[in-house]
């Protein structure tokens, strides 16, 4: 699987634990950065990696930060991105068998390096299956058209 990843400062030390982590499962993966412990603006990376998700580049994201949040709210920025905040391998499951997430944060200070490797895998691992929550994954997908 093609995956993007990205990360900032906060969570640069799990992201290259994640990179080697997912190229020895076989992924092929697009690093985003950021690519040292400098301090720097995390809604560029996300960006960057949920438009290389959206414009098919990459199949999923894997995004890190302190705490997961800030990049799931930037990336959900981005048209057509639906990005999830995942604490444990029941959320990233859901993240994509009841939402279609193509985009998963993590946040580096709350979850180890372990449980990040099983949230990631547990993730990519899953696929969504049209059903009960297509009806909410199209409504979702339609509040990108309503004025703000």
């Amino acid at each position: 699987m093609q995956i993007a990843l990205g990360c900032d400062e906060a969570a640069y030390d799990l992201k290259q634990i994640l990179l080697a982590y997912l190229e020895a499962e076989g992924h092929t993966v697009t690093d985003f950065g950021t690519f040292d412990a400098e301090p720097v603006l995390y809604p560029d990376i996300a960006a960057m990696v949920a438009h290389s998700v959206a414009r098919g580049e990459s199949e999923r994201g894997v995004l890190l930060c302190g705490t997961g949040i800030g990049m799931a709210i930037s990336a959900n920025k981005v048209r057509g991105i639906r990005a999830a905040q995942c604490h444990d391998t029941y959320s990233a499951e859901r993240a994509q068998k009841s939402n279609d997430a193509q985009i998963i944060s993590i946040g580096a200070r709350v979850v180890g390096p372990e449980l990040a490797k099983a949230i990631v895998a547990t993730y990519l691992g899953s696929s969504f299956t049209p059903g009960p929550s297509s009806a909410k994954i199209a409504r979702i997908d339609a509040l990108e058209e309503e004025p703000r």
